[in-house]
């Protein structure tokens, strides 16, 4: 079953601090936590970015090339672009939930963890 933004929408604003965040002159939501953005996608589209770090995003992509690339602009930073209907949706959640992990303060992680 395909993965949609919706879904990660959702996976995202169950994690302490997450939320949705509309860019105005991007056209589409960012995901954040504690004000920093850590992944980006729209409804209406076929894929989404997401943090992660060079070694997160070469294994990926040498693992899937189908699913992952190099995102634009933040992809030296080791971000990916993910295609969400090929998207393993357990693995994605991984991923989803590391970006969180090395973005949100360890208050909020060690708050995750002890729940």
């Amino acid at each position: 079953m395909a993965v949609t933004y919706e879904q990660v929408r959702d996976w995202v604003l169950a994690l302490p601090g997450g939320e949705e965040v509309m860019v105005a002159e991007w056209g589409h939501p960012t995901l954040r936590v504690n004000g920093k953005m850590f992944a980006s996608g729209a409804p209406d589209s076929p894929a989404m970015t997401v943090k992660a770090s060079k070694e997160e995003q070469a294994a990926l992509i040498g693992d899937s090339p189908h699913v992952y690339s190099v995102a634009a602009y933040v992809g030296r930073f080791g971000w990916v672009q993910v295609q969400l209907a090929e998207a393993d949706p357990g693995e994605l959640h991984e991923l989803v939930l590391e970006a969180w992990r090395s973005t949100a303060p360890r208050k909020l992680v060690k708050q995750y963890d002890a729940e």
